[in-house]
């Protein structure tokens, strides 16, 4: 066994062997396969952790006992790194064919402070997100590539409200363009186009032909780049624009983040009927944009704002709203 060096792309079991060998983590074409070409040259059998850890198990009690768990087309169970706004996160393990549903809510608690849920990613940095509605779908392989997801590494974030996609896709994708080996074009320039992209559209400088960019660039990436984070690196991407496209036409068309996380795109404004006048937020403000006094009341200063949100953390009285 070798403790590898943690590059994400080595993930991928060419790249995996080339560190293994002392070498760059770069992914190479196959054929030739591991099975027929691997380690220096020879018949390799390479698999991840997860899979070797239920060797043991399936010697002891059978393929016939492992086969009875799980669904006919995706066996056994599957292990869960259950995090994001869930009320008991943590490692899971559940037999496939759980639904999203009954790991959130069963198994999860919930969402946390009983917000309405809006959506879970899974797979990791290259999966997708699925929407409320397809939350009664069973887990399995193929069901989460029908909605633009994957298994993966068997991250399972759940999202509320709160939660900008465009700023969730745009942190995703930041990952994978750091994490590219930058060995092939499609990923290496694919990926940070389409970060240029996401990014002019959370900062409201983007226009609607610039969604068709991305989905070009993502299907172009999906298909003609070397290994697996490439190909997978635009499904946050794919995914939140299948359903939740409309979210993304309102930053671009109405300048807003319906979710008020996109920091370029949101105002601040002072209800004066919930101001206590205490002069908190005036005294925190770094850009000095707050303006008034006790006697007369306070008003932001849209012009100075630099958004950074610090009126909107302090004031203890809810008298600072996001817009």
């Amino acid at each position: 066994m070798r403790l590898g060096a943690g590059a994400f792309v080595c993930g991928e079991e060419t790249a995996l062997i080339a560190s293994i060998e002392g070498k760059r983590g770069y992914p190479r074409p196959r054929p030739p396969y591991p099975s027929v070409k691997g380690l220096w040259g020879r018949p390799t059998v390479i698999n991840n952790v997860e899979t070797l850890a239920n060797i043991p198990a399936i010697i002891l009690k059978g393929g016939k006992w492992f086969s009875g768990i799980g669904t006919d087309t995706s066996r056994g169970t599957k292990v869960f790194a259950l995090t994001g706004k869930v009320k008991n996160s943590g490692l899971i393990e559940v037999p496939m064919g759980t639904t999203l549903k009954e790991i959130v809510f069963d198994i999860g608690g919930g969402v946390l402070g009983d917000k309405k849920i809006k959506a879970v990613q899974t797979g990791g940095p290259s999966g997708g997100v699925i929407p409320e509605d397809f939350l009664n779908i069973p887990v399995g392989y193929e069901s989460l590539q029908v909605l633009g997801s994957i298994m993966g590494s068997g991250g399972m974030i759940v999202m509320d409200e709160t939660d900008c996609m465009v700023d969730i896709a745009k942190f995703y994708l930041g990952f994978c363009v750091d994490e590219s080996c930058g060995k092939c074009a499609p990923c290496r320039i694919g990926g940070k186009q389409l970060l240029n992209l996401l990014e002019k559209i959370s900062t409201g400088n983007s226009e609607l032909a610039d969604l068709d960019k991305l989905r070009r660039i993502s299907l172009s990436m999906a298909k003609a780049s070397l290994c697996g984070l490439g190909q997978t690196a635009p499904n946050p991407v794919l995914s939140t624009l299948k359903f939740f496209e409309e979210e993304y036409r309102t930053h671009i068309q109405d300048k807003k983040c319906p979710a008020g996380k996109c920091g370029s795109l949101m105002t601040y404004k002072i209800i004066q009927e919930k101001c206590k006048l205490c002069g908190l937020c005036v005294r925190n403000c770094p850009a000095e944009a707050i303006s008034g006094d006790k006697k007369n009341g306070f008003v932001v200063n849209v012009e100075k704002c630099t958004r950074c949100g610090r009126c909107f953390e302090v004031c203890k009285f809810g008298a600072i709203v996001r817009q």
